[in-house]
């Protein structure tokens, strides 16, 4: 395995062994939740809105080491960002889990890269994002991405 592929792997499973803004949000002003019946992750994403951006971002949920791993680094992504900046960050995501690019900068949305040689794990990486986008258009609206 190459240090990038190590690299990679270490931040999918630091996010999945201590995710970041885990549990429910009391303060929560919008939430969505996305199911993903094949591998039985499923996500409830938490925005507390400052305006028209995403003040607080937390999630909970169950599911593989993709998907928990996914939700955790969406929550340290969108804080501070318009609903447009979520969705280019959400756009950019879902081009690299589907076409394995490395973004030009280093980030560790490139550790999801190596998702798109896994078609069916693509849905787990992309749930809770999927969840959040819909929050930020649809307050309390479930989803079932």
């Amino acid at each position: 395995m190459s240090d990038l592929t190590d690299l990679y792997q270490a931040v999918i499973l630091d996010h999945n062994k201590r995710p970041r803004n885990r549990g429910k949000m009391p303060t929560a002003t919008r939430w969505a939740t996305g199911d993903n019946p094949t591998c039985g992750d499923n996500c409830t994403v938490y925005l507390r809105m400052d305006g028209d951006k995403i003040g607080e971002v937390s999630f909970e949920g169950s599911g593989c080491a993709i998907s928990q791993a996914s939700a955790s680094l969406m929550t340290t992504e969108l804080v501070g960002k318009t609903a447009a900046e979520a969705e280019a960050i959400f756009a950019d995501f879902k081009d690299v889990v589907t076409t394995g690019r490395e973004p030009e900068e280093f980030t560790e949305v490139a550790a999801f890269a190596g998702v798109h040689a896994f078609p069916a794990r693509i849905k787990c990486a992309t749930l809770a994002w999927h969840a959040a986008i819909e929050a930020v258009h649809k307050p309390n609206q479930p989803v079932g991405e």
